[in-house]
């Protein structure tokens, strides 16, 4: 998996200050996508263990709330493969931080057992996950008054947080 940037300070990609990673790759290519050079898999540079152990340090401060992965495509399978790994750390070395992904995908259909980007570790990514924005940018339903995502076709779904689970995120 090759990535583009890392952002050490994040504010625009969920709740709080946040490291962001953009991962390489997507299928999706939306038109008016605010990223497509990451469209290309083999745009940016590899993704090793030392990027995992940078992300990792940046996570350390108090003030990081969480993680967030955009891209590209976080869940396009190849992907998921490195990216699950990363998440069962951060899981497990801060587990009170909090894990936002963006998608292209939908959550109801593409993500589920069956699905265009199902693997066998998309169940565990999902896991992991407090929030997932879901649906591919529609240039069309562009609104720049909506909180954390670029179109009105896009949902801020969470994925914890106890009977709130599944629901539309309160912003």
């Amino acid at each position: 998996m090759n990535y583009g940037n890392i952002k050490e300070c994040d504010i625009a990609d969920g709740p709080g200050v946040r490291v962001s990673l953009f991962v390489s790759g997507c299928r999706h290519r939306c038109k008016g996508c605010f990223n497509a050079e990451t469209w290309d898999f083999n745009y940016g540079v590899p993704y090793t263990k030392e990027t995992e152990d940078k992300i990792i340090s940046l996570l350390a401060p108090d003030y990081i709330q969480g993680l967030t992965l955009l891209g590209g495509e976080p869940f396009e399978p190849e992907n998921q493969q490195e990216l699950v790994k990363l998440l069962r750390r951060v899981k497990r070395e801060y587990p009170s931080k909090d894990i936002w992904s963006y998608s292209g995908y939908l959550y109801d259909t593409d993500l589920k057992e069956g699905g265009r980007a199902y693997t066998d570790v998309t169940e565990e990514m999902l896991s992991y996950l407090d929030v997932l924005v879901d649906g591919p940018f529609i240039e069309a339903q562009k609104d720049i008054t909506l909180q954390f995502r670029g179109s009105k076709n896009q949902r801020v779904i969470k994925l914890k947080k106890g009977k709130d689970a599944g629901r539309l995120y309160e912003s």
